[in-house]
């Protein structure tokens, strides 16, 4: 399955893209043993349905498929359904977007693939013309599966150190710096909420740092949250909560995912890519409810809970971040259970200091079908993360508002003055859909990369 940038010829089998709304204009102009065919399948141009329609010597002539107006998964359903075979876009019907359409395709037989190869990758191709929308929904369908493959791989072979090579590989193809800070030498780095979080584990923590970019070009900086495996800590998780954990790296994942995507496309910014890497576990040496840590930033933080640790080790990051002082800083975690009990789990959670820049982000989200919400960083709310012993505590004094008070624990880490967003994410399908099979996902960051194109190289 694949796709080749090139023109149509007559040797491709036409696939002809359809609304419900748009089918009976086009059933009136078809040749009348289509029109018969169509109708006697009951084919009724549902989206992600289709109808092979045979020729009169019995072979495939076309392929009729619904679709909806606008959808970015418009192709998605066709190459796991279609015959081996050559197909183009059929210039009757819907046009969809060349990256939209390589993406779909592409991504339209996706399977995790690391313990149970599929049997055959079958020769399902799609030419498109040569053009850099194509190219970019190629490249787009490569981020988008790798970050998948990170979070589904179970964190025995996903800790921080493999975390870590995943970085490395991503840079060489770029030629970006990477370096780690990797067990005690993140309490002589001054990272030492990281080190804290981390040190119960036997996989040691780390911070991964990725550079790349002309000096001379504004800064770029993301933070995405490592968290490798989260048992929570000596605040155990049940057996339920953990089963899913090894996607608490997903922040991480899809950090990277952007970041690939900006170094691929040669956007102007001078790149940072943080990612705080640790697993949290139960030892001896675990740290606990009712400790206080220190931070790179000089706050003191009071744990509450050793399972809100994905806000305790991003303090850190965004803390060196910031030292920088970044045009723009972007952190991406799958943070709280209270944004997916606020927005579900496709819609992740944006945390803006912008009001303007929030609500452009989700108009271009709903645009590129990669949708993501404003939620309030409501200042009112911080009375509930302030502690009688220390400057902060990790979890809010009641059980309301999880997301906003976690995302304003963020904040104080992150100086005035700093054009900062918080992407508060699932990083996972719970159940499939066309060309998005259950388990991890890449989130928000089509939307983020369009957004940087739009703001760092027009045109």
């Amino acid at each position: 399955m694949t796709i080749q940038l090139r023109k149509p010829t007559r040797a491709d089998t036409p696939i002809r893209l359809l609304t419900a709304d748009g089918l009976r204009d086009a059933l009136a102009s078809a040749p009348e043993a289509t029109r018969r065919w169509l109708q006697a399948s009951g084919f009724k141009a549902k989206p992600h349905t289709q109808s092979l329609v045979p020729g009169a010597d019995g072979a495939l002539a076309e392929v009729w498929a619904g679709v909806g107006e606008g959808d970015c998964w418009q192709l998605a359903a066709l190459p796991a359904t279609l015959p081996e075979g050559r197909y183009a876009i059929a210039p009757e019907g819907l046009q969809p977007d060349p990256a939209d359409a390589a993406m779909a395709w592409m991504l339209g037989r996706y399977r995790f693939a690391r313990y149970r190869p599929p049997r055959k990758d079958d020769a399902t191709t799609l030419a498109l013309p040569p053009s850099e929308a194509a190219r970019r929904g190629l490249r787009i369908a490569e981020a988008i599966a790798a970050t998948r493959d990170l979070v589904t791989t179970p964190a025995e072979h996903m800790g921080p150190a493999e975390l870590a090579d995943a970085v490395r590989a991503v840079a060489r193809v770029h030629g970006a710096r990477v370096r780690e800070i990797v067990g005690d030498a993140l309490l002589k780095a001054r990272l030492p909420a990281i080190h804290a979080v981390g040190r119960a584990s036997t996989r040691a923590p780390r911070l991964i740092e990725l550079n790349w970019g002309d000096p001379k070009h504004p800064r770029l900086a993301l933070v995405g949250k490592g968290v490798c495996f989260d048992s929570g800590g000596l605040d155990l998780k049940t057996a339920s909560g953990m089963r899913l954990m090894k996607k608490d790296m997903g922040g991480a994942a899809n950090a990277l995912a952007l970041a690939r995507l900006v170094m691929a496309e040669a956007l102007p910014l001078r790149l940072q890519l943080l990612i705080p890497a640790v697993e949290n576990a139960v030892a001896g040496n675990a740290y606990r409810p009712g400790d206080v840590v220190a931070t790179r930033a000089g706050l003191q933080v009071e744990i509450g809970n050793t399972d809100a640790e994905g806000r305790v080790i991003l303090a850190d990051a965004l803390a060196l971040a910031a030292e920088s002082r970044p045009a723009l800083l972007i952190d991406m975690a799958t943070l709280t259970g209270a944004a997916r009990t606020a927005l579900g789990p496709a819609l992740p959670a944006l945390f803006a200091r912008s009001t303007p820049l929030a609500r452009e982000l989700v108009d271009l989200g709903l645009r590129t079908g990669d949708p993501l919400w404003h939620m309030p960083l409501w200042a009112d709310y911080h009375a509930d993360i302030e502690s009688p012993i220390a400057d902060l505590v990790n979890t809010g004094k009641s059980g309301m508002a999880g997301a906003v008070t976690a995302a304003l624990f963020l904040q104080d880490f992150v100086p005035a003055g700093i054009e900062w967003l918080h992407v508060d994410l699932y990083a996972w399908n719970p159940d499939s859909r066309p060309g998005r099979p259950a388990g991890g996902e890449a989130q928000a960051v089509r939307t983020l990369l369009a957004y940087l194109r739009q703001r760092y190289a027009p045109g």
